[in-house]
């Protein structure tokens, strides 16, 4: 089993859950040189891998060989209004948050099929199906994972290979303390952008065991017809039927009232018209 990014909160419940399960580990971090002796686990062999390295994925591929489970959890985070946000910090989400995995997915799918099967999970996040405003590049490159997951579980299901997506709530991890929040100075969105980093770091001051989801996470690989999404914690799986019922509008009401930035702030909404004054055609 390869799990990326196991040198710390889900990642690392995982590694910890699969080794007491007898599963042989291999975990990825970007410097394991650089990793205390605290957060090692015994019995885990680590992996250097930086996700936004095209080559570091490759060599990732070829130094842990093939594997039968593939565990695609590391990223990152990114938070700030689309206006101020800098167009190189979107790229980047996107390398490493979607790219990085589809390649070190596309490196380890051939040894699946010579070997008779496999299983691909990645996590994702609730916030593909509720994105939060001031955090919709994270929820853009979630919601670009989950695309790719749905269209893979169809194209590797004649090999034996299942793909599944777990999304998880806020859990204890350190990609809070490590998300990047862009403004520039005077941004007419500062304040109510202030207003959603503060409820997004007193969600996650709250934030459940990261063992729940490596549970999931353990049950998906052994599940004889695991499903494509498993929604975990924050009331995923009663928001997840709700967006099927609740209509849109009422749901962005209500994710915008979560993070305290809903009320007397909303203006009307501008509709603008055709200029036919200068004879512009409609």
């Amino acid at each position: 089993m390869l799990i990326t990014g196991a040198s710390s909160g889900i990642g690392r419940a995982t590694a910890e859950l699969a080794l007491r399960r007898g599963w042989t580990v291999f975990g990825t971090s970007r410097a394991p040189e650089r990793m205390s002796e605290a957060a090692r686990l015994p019995g885990v062999t680590y992996v250097p891998l930086d996700q936004g390295d095209p080559d570091g994925v490759r060599r990732c591929a070829e130094r842990v060989g093939p594997v039968d489970v593939l565990v695609n959890n590391a990223g990152q985070s990114l938070g700030g209004p689309l206006e101020d946000v800098p167009d190189e910090a979107v790229r980047r989400l996107f390398e490493v948050d979607v790219l990085g995995p589809v390649q070190l997915t596309k490196a380890l799918l051939p040894g699946m099929r010579a070997r008779g099967g496999g299983r691909i999970i990645f996590i994702g996040s609730l916030m593909a199906d509720f994105p939060v405003p001031f955090q919709g590049g994270y929820a853009a490159a979630k919601g670009a994972l989950r695309g790719f997951v749905t269209a893979l579980r169809t194209e590797v299901a004649p090999f034996g290979i299942t793909a599944a997506l777990v999304q998880p709530g806020y859990y204890r991890s350190e990609i809070n303390d490590r998300r990047e929040w862009h403004t520039v100075p005077g941004s007419p969105y500062a304040q109510r952008m202030h207003q959603v980093r503060a409820a997004v770091t007193a969600a996650h001051q709250h934030a459940g065991d990261p063992r729940e989801v490596a549970e999931a996470v353990l049950r998906l690989t052994t599940t004889a017809r695991p499903p494509l999404v498993t929604a975990v914690g924050s009331g995923g799986p009663a928001l997840r039927l709700a967006r099927r019922f609740v209509p849109d509008r009422v749901l962005e009401r209500l994710v915008a009232r979560r993070y305290g930035i809903t009320g007397s702030d909303r203006p009307q909404t501008f509709v603008p018209t055709p200029d036919i004054s200068e004879g512009v055609q409609p």
